[in-house]
């Protein structure tokens, strides 16, 4: 509503954009600029997820399909790893397999949820290496309980043989979960070399997962390739961007909305209505205007 100025005889006073420094006004400011520091905040959120997922991608390229290499060789130190640089490397493990194998539990796979089948191989040089099997269909309650038939488990080949396996970070404990019989809640190789009692002998920094062995034997589903996908968060981080622009806009059209009521009958706004119907005659009548004019007649 324009505000009427006693001086000049009821003409509507000219408020002009001072309203914008009302409390009420630096409030819808305060929300634009706590809204945009969020935004800004996502977007970059998204932007790090997609660096995240093209450093994958790099590593997928430069290693997964690479020619294999000595244990000792890639793994010098049986407690480090790079998983930036080493992650899906190939490698080449001589030894034997012992001992039965653990199962890291609640794990998806082709038939639902079953478990990844944990072997230890004792190298030729004498460490234990953890090689992940592939996929079984055992929940972790089976095989915790004492009824577990392990014989009923892929078997890995007797004697001396030499593995392929392409090498994985240790996995992190998993709070409030334990370790149950044969089970373990994630693959921490600390924990299967305690589990074992060699700790002081096991890789504890990386695992491998099975490629092949020499001579073969039974082992569970192997993982497929990961695909090379760096999902949608380009479009993500700049969605959070665009609704910064929404904003601002909205902002903007609200305190355009305000200026010309409070401002109504002033020469400024008279002018922008002026300038209005010169652009609308200009570019001539729209079609719902048209619609409009055949109805009423």
């Amino acid at each position: 509503m324009a505000v009427r100025d006693p001086r000049s005889g009821g003409e509507p006073a000219r408020v002009g954009w001072s309203f914008l420094r009302s409390p009420r006004w630096i409030g819808y400011f305060a929300m634009l600029l706590v809204f945009s520091i969020a935004c800004v905040l996502l977007g970059n959120w998204q932007f790090e997820r997609r660096a995240e997922a093209r450093a994958e991608i790099a590593r997928i390229d430069a290693n997964y399909d690479a020619a294999p290499a000595p244990l000792s060789e890639e793994l010098p130190r049986r407690d480090a790893f790079d998983e930036d640089a080493q992650k899906w490397r190939q490698l080449v493990v001589e030894g034997e397999y012992f001992g039965e194998p653990a199962l890291a539990r609640n794990r998806p796979g082709p038939q639902g949820v079953g478990s990844n089948l944990i072997q230890a191989l004792r190298t030729s040089d004498g460490g234990v290496f953890f090689v992940d099997r592939g996929w079984v269909p055992v929940d972790g309650s089976a095989a915790e309980g004492d009824e577990f038939d392990a014989s009923a488990l892929p078997a890995p080949p007797d004697g001396p043989v030499s593995v392929v396996v392409r090498l994985r970070a240790s996995e992190p404990a998993i709070p409030g979960r334990t370790t149950e019989g044969r089970t373990v809640a994630s693959i921490e190789l600390p924990e299967l070399a305690r589990m074992l009692g060699v700790a002081g002998e096991a890789y504890t920094g990386a695992y491998g997962m099975l490629v092949s062995e020499d001579p073969p034997g039974e082992h569970g589903v192997l993982p497929a390739k990961p695909e090379r996908d760096e999902g949608p968060h380009l479009s993500y981080a700049l969605q959070w961007y665009v609704f910064i622009v929404i904003a601002g806009i909205g902002v903007a059209y609200a305190a355009r909305r305000e200026y010309r009521g409070l401002n109504a009958g002033s020469a400024a706004v008279r002018e922008q209505d002026r300038r209005i119907a010169e652009r609308r005659r200009r570019r001539g009548p729209s079609d719902a205007e048209e619609e409009d004019a055949l109805i009423d007649a």
